[in-house]
């Protein structure tokens, strides 16, 4: 099965909940990855052990407006223990 949706990273987000949201083009609602996972299995009462793969390919991106820009500082980010175990 093929989804697709709108994966928008704001990191200028006020809240921390909006700065990475993953949206169905059409509808704007959020998806619900584990409904449609326990859609996948059947939906059959018991507990699963599943592989989830996610394969992501960029389709198209559109740059934040202007506005909602900010401007980054690469040495306090890369600083950044989060940032530090993502890049590992």
């Amino acid at each position: 099965m093929t989804n697709h949706y709108v994966l928008s990273l704001n990191p200028a987000a006020q809240h921390d909940w909006d700065r990475c949201t993953l949206r169905n083009p059409i509808a704007t609602e959020r998806p619900d990855l584990a409904a449609m996972i326990a859609e996948a299995v059947g939906e059959e009462a018991g507990s699963y052990l599943v592989a989830v793969s996610i394969e992501v390919k960029v389709l198209e991106k559109a740059p934040l407006p202007q506005s909602e820009r900010v401007p980054v500082d690469m040495p306090a980010m890369i600083a950044n223990p989060q940032i530090k175990e993502l890049v590992a």
